[in-house]
């Protein structure tokens, strides 16, 4: 027998094996307690909702402060909108859907319909789901999950970010007070219990993040069979047609780009538009940008999350002007400011396809600006890179909206305006293909999170009575008049 790989943790790092020892446990205490009661009512899932709401809302301003610690400095206003409003509504548009999406369905009998027999499909809870977050928006992306999650009635694990050390510690001490461990635990991320969690046997796993660690949950899952569902990202690119008027563009698409600089996994990565009017989008840019952060140091800008992706992103930015790139400067002052992680929204033109900023995902306050004379030319361009997580078209001709969303194919679609699709409650959201896999959200996630079980109920006539061997003349025309 090999070794047992706690014992191997304890020997390179204590505090591990102490979490993952603690992982087991509590998987083991919310899967007995799901054994013990499997399909929780209505009115216990709508308890959870509200328990849920009544969280974020007593609670809403000691998260904002630790996200912002967290980050070093996030937009009050901007944990305010994407955070807490998001979640409480999202409980909202559950429970007032909750007991149409439990029905369970009635579904065509075939052969025996006319003999009574009755066929149905019921959502079941499935158990135990891990939950795995990222740090770009803690609450936003663990509370809207719980809230499908506990929908479905089931129980929940929660892993935080290594990047959220303080909204983990506030969650882990104060979330016991509004649900017991055997429904919904937080852990936090002290190097190396990621992948512990995601080797765990849940009943489904649900990641956000990066396609390089998705692989890494998705494998470590494979082994327990465990279904898994993967946010991921991508470069989700944006097209203005020539028809849609260009300020309003403008507006929508850095409202967007600088909303937590740039730190969001449906941003827009890149934007094209007709070549001849380049030079007056970046003109609307600078007038538009300066009005909302008159500089880098105002609280309402956010904090690139921590020091390496700072650096990441100010080396590419170096990269792109060492290889040809122009730079553009929204924001007057210092390019950037090491001290307080912040760096000043940029567009890049001319960018060549082997920069950084070309080929990777740029999860910061960075638009690269390209122009194309035929339309054509941004479908090919895209089609001929991993699907994106998103997609904006701007145009106000519908034929050509459709055109391009039957041409390019993304997770998600956001017409004349950039990332709002994904704050649609009654919407699915998930990637696909290399931007990931399976939905949640609303009634999707009710149904990711449940087991659609099949039920049949035989009457007293059967046909097994006339269909079983030794085979008569009677089954042997039955079958072959069905068989028509």
């Amino acid at each position: 027998m090999g070794a047992n790989p706690i014992e191997n943790l304890v020997n390179s790092n204590p505090a591990v094996a102490t979490t993952v020892a603690e992982l087991q446990s509590t998987l083991a205490l919310q899967r007995k307690a799901y054994l013990n009661h499997p399909v929780p009512t209505f009115a216990e899932r709508k308890a959870d909702l509200l328990t849920l709401q009544r969280f974020i809302r007593e609670n809403k301003e000691e998260i904002i402060a630790a996200i912002s610690k967290d980050y070093g400095n996030r937009s009050h206003h901007e944990s305010l909108f994407a955070e807490i409003i998001g979640a409480i509504t999202a409980v909202d548009h559950a429970i007032s859907n909750l007991k149409s999406w439990m029905k369970p369905q009635k579904r065509h009998v075939d052969m025996t319909t006319y003999f009574g027999a009755k066929n149905r499909v019921i959502p079941q809870p499935i158990g135990v789901v891990g939950v795995i977050v990222p740090w770009n928006f803690p609450i936003n992306l663990s509370i809207v999950p719980m809230v499908c999650i506990f929908a479905a009635g089931n129980r929940a694990m929660v892993k935080m970010s290594e990047n959220s050390r303080n909204l983990a510690a506030f969650l882990i001490a104060k979330m016991p007070a509004y649900f017991p461990k055997d429904k919904l635990a937080f852990f936090d991320e002290t190097g190396g219990v990621g992948i512990e969690f995601s080797k765990l046997p849940f009943d489904h796993i649900l990641f956000t993040g990066s396609g390089a660690t998705g692989r890494a949950v998705m494998t470590a899952a494979a082994q327990n069979l465990c279904p898994v569902t993967l946010e991921l990202g991508g470069k989700s690119p944006a097209v203005i047609c020539d028809d849609f008027p260009l300020r309003k563009a403008a507006e929508r698409a850095l409202f967007v780009k600088c909303f937590n600089a740039g730190q969001i996994c449906t941003n827009v990565d890149y934007l094209f538009l007709p070549e001849d009017k380049i030079a007056e989008f970046v003109e609307m840019a600078k007038e538009i940008v300066v009005t909302r952060y008159p500089q880098i140091s105002t609280t309402d800008y956010t904090s690139i999350i921590d020091d390496r992706s700072f650096q990441r992103l100010t080396s590419a930015l170096e990269q792109a002007e060492a290889q040809g790139a122009t730079l553009v400067q929204l924001v007057p002052g210092p390019k950037w400011d090491a001290a307080t992680r912040k760096i000043a929204p940029h567009l890049v033109l001319n960018l060549p396809e082997s920069s950084d900023l070309a080929t990777r995902e740029i999860f910061g306050p960075i638009l690269p600006v390209r122009g194309y004379k035929k339309l054509e030319e941004t479908i090919d361009y895209i089609n001929a890179r991993p699907r994106p997580l998103a997609f904006y078209p701007f145009s106000n001709d519908s034929e050509r909206v459709q055109m391009l969303i039957d041409r390019v194919m993304s997770g998600g679609v956001s017409v004349n305006d950039a990332l709002f699709h994904v704050a649609q409650h009654d919407l699915p959201f998930g990637g696909v293909g290399p931007s990931g896999m399976g939905h949640y959200h609303g009634r999707e996630g009710f149904i990711t999170f449940s087991k659609l079980r099949p039920v049949y109920h035989q009457p007293s006539f059967s046909f097994a009575k006339f269909l079983a061997p030794p085979y008569g003349k009677f089954a042997t025309n039955l079958m072959n008049y069905l068989a028509k």
